[in-house]
Formats: structure tokens, sequence, C-alpha cells
């Protein structure tokens, strides 16, 4: 049997990552850079074999999944799912606000002073989570124990189902929290990581049960694939 990978990519940067407005729920379009960049993703992942594909039901998650089939030599015969529980975190009434709000408000409900504050000590997923509730005025977002279950039981399931089927890598787009959250849950020694980029690709091993991490925040696909992209230009 093979050995079993996930290849977690970030969707492409999108018209409120741009502009620094919080994107949970909410939803917008990739922007040219943003389509480019993950061309080039798909430009280096050619060379990388996998089994099916899935993405969260989010339109930008669609957007980049299309995008990186469409650069595959497979890509038109890759089984690809979409799947609800690997979406964004609810931001709920703080949803479209500037990224400077959010990091604003959860601070000082935290009992930080500032945002640098927040992150330079062990602040915790659930902490973030609690005080992103504490602040959602229109009761939308999700409760920890709720956003675990779903992140976790979307992830496992996918590796689960692959391995059953014989293993092999599983290319996947999700979301910036929703993927650092995911590596927290399988190694509680990972910090709080609010800085994935767009297009990164964060790769675990799955194997009896047990997720491994293999690579965080890893760009060198996309960088593999600007090198061919500029020589096919030459």
């Amino acid at each position: 049997m093979k050995e079993t990978n996930l290849y977690i990519v970030r969707h492409g940067k999108t018209m409120f990552n741009t502009l620094e407005r919080v994107q949970g729920w909410c939803d917008t379009p990739l922007t040219t850079k943003g389509r480019e960049g993950i061309q080039y993703v798909g430009l280096g992942l050619q060379d990388t074999k996998f089994e099916e594909a899935y993405s969260s039901d989010s339109g930008r998650a669609i957007e980049t999944m299309r995008i990186l089939l469409g650069e595959h030599p497979d890509g038109k015969d890759l089984p690809y799912h979409v799947d609800p529980r690997i979406r964004e975190w609810c931001f709920g009434s703080l949803e479209g606000a500037y990224d400077a709000e959010m990091w604003g408000v959860l601070p000082r409900v935290l009992n930080f002073k500032t945002e640098d504050d927040l992150f330079a000590t062990e602040v915790t997923f659930k902490e973030i989570a609690d005080a992103i509730v504490g602040a959602d005025t229109a009761s939308w977002a999700e409760p920890y124990e709720k956003l675990r279950e779903r992140v976790w039981n979307g992830f496992e399931d996918i590796a689960q189902r692959r391995e059953k089927d014989g293993g092999g890598n599983v290319l996947i787009v999700s979301h910036g929290l929703t993927i650092a959250f995911l590596l927290s849950l399988i190694d509680s020694k990972q910090p709080v990581r609010a800085n994935l980029l767009n297009g990164s690709i964060n790769r675990v091993k799955y194997q009896d049960g047990k997720f491994t991490i293999r690579a965080i925040n890893d760009i060198s696909y996309l960088e593999r694939g600007k090198t061919i992209a500029d020589k096919a230009n030459d």
C-alpha cells in the first residue's frame, strides 16, 4: 500500500485578502495576481501524482482547485470532491471588517494590549475561538468544540478513506486559519499561525490513525512553477 499524504494548499489571494478584510464564511474571488500565483503552484505540482482532490465549498477554494487541476496532467481525470467541513472559520459579525479591527478587538477581549502582545504569548486557538464568539454580536461564530469537531473530522475522514483505498497523495484546498488550526490539533506544540501564505502547501502524512506534519507554509512549489513559466516565456 502507498503512503497516504495530504497536500493542503491555502487558496489563492482574493480581493478581501488584498484589502486586508476579514474573510471566513464570506467570500470574494481571486485577484489576477492570486490566479497567477495558483497557476505557478499548479505548474510546480505537475510531477506529483495525486489519487483525488478535495476543496472546501467556498468559492475561492473551488476557483483555486479548478486552476490547480487545469495545470495538472491528470487534472481532467482526477476525482474531485467538495467538503464544507474544511472551510474557513466563521467570524460572525466580524466578517468583512478590516483585519486590523478584528485583531484590535480580540486582544482586548483576551486582556492583551495589542495584537503583537497576543501573539508574543502562548495564546491558544481555543482562546481565540472563545474571543471571537464573545465579540460576535450576531451569534454566528462557531464555539470551539464545534469548530474542532468539524475541522478534525473533515480532514481525518479524507485521510482515512484514502488510506483504506490504497493510499497515495491527496490534493486539498482549504483556508489559512483552518489549516493552522489543523496543524495545532496534530501537534499541540505548534504555535498559533496567522501568517500562512496564499498558495503555500502544508503536507501531512497519515498512517494507522495518526497524522504527522511533513511541511508547513511551503512555497517551493510556487517558486518552481514560476521558474517553469519564466523558461517557457523566454
